[in-house]
């Protein structure tokens, strides 16, 4: 059982030169108890992006503050705090910041997501 605060939990910085100013902060993942999944909240600063990539596992994404574009499956969308997605296993994809303020977004995966 967990009862936290994101402010509360450490960020890493993902190091890639695929990546730019991004951070991950995991909230709960089966070291907290949950088996079969992790809940991220991953930070991109201004211009900031994720890998534009795809893998064999589908997430859910929910879009906490800022505005971004989603890069999916060959279409860009507009997104913004409010938004959600459901990008599936074996789309390529890619998060990036389109806003001034820094973009903040939930990602839950299955554990062999998260590495």
């Amino acid at each position: 059982m967990i009862v936290s605060h994101k402010r509360d939990v450490k960020g890493v910085k993902i190091e890639s030169p695929e990546v730019k100013d991004a951070l991950m902060k995991v909230l709960i993942s089966p070291k907290e108890g949950w088996k079969g999944y992790a809940m991220r909240v991953l930070e991109l600063g201004e211009g900031g992006y994720t890998p534009k990539h795809t893998h064999p596992w589908p997430h859910i994404n929910y879009i906490i503050s800022g505005k971004g574009v989603l890069h999916l499956d060959g279409e860009n969308h507009e997104i913004e705090a409010g938004s959600f997605a459901y990008v599936p296993s074996g789309k390529l994809h890619q998060f990036s910041n389109k806003g001034k303020e820094k973009f903040e977004f939930i990602c839950i995966v299955p554990e062999e997501g998260h590495k």
